[in-house]
């Protein structure tokens, strides 16, 4: 009885640690056209597209937590954005049920897109010292593009 409820939490736990621990081991390692893939906003909207609003933004928060811990940023930005992220596409799940097959691309792009953006804007809110410019835009662009090819 107690494995059953368990089980789910303790999935996404894994899931959460696996993802953070192989995209800054490997996949970030991996550049293609001039930029590394980041398949962490992809696996926040997949667990929202999959489980609901709540475990999505739970899943968001640890996910961008342990990222905020990896990398030694300030604590809160990613896990804010990628609440946000978990949450909005578990609300999709619930309000409309999405049966079409291209709905994880969409959510893909969109959610690579709030996460590039969302950092740019809030650490330069933050006074981050960043060079701001076109490159920054492009970048952001060429990520939205590999990780709509990975979805």
């Amino acid at each position: 009885m107690i494995w059953s409820e368990l089980r789910l939490p303790l999935r996404l736990a894994i899931l959460t640690f696996a993802t953070v621990v192989i995209q800054q081991a490997a996949i970030s390692q991996i550049s293609v056209f001039g930029v590394s893939a980041d398949v962490t906003p992809l696996v926040v909207m997949s667990v929202g597209l999959l489980t609901g609003s709540l475990l999505g933004a739970i899943t968001g928060f640890g996910i961008g937590l342990f990222v905020d811990m990896v990398l030694m940023q300030t604590l809160g930005v990613t896990s804010l954005l990628y609440i946000a992220i978990g949450y909005g596409c578990g609300r999709l799940r619930e309000l409309r049920d999405p049966a079409h097959g291209l709905v994880p691309l969409a959510m893909g792009a969109a959610a690579t897109a709030f996460a590039g953006l969302g950092m740019a804007i809030i650490q330069f809110l933050l006074g981050v010292d960043s060079p701001v410019s076109l490159l920054l835009l492009q970048q952001i662009f060429v990520t939205i593009l590999v990780n709509t090819l990975i979805c």
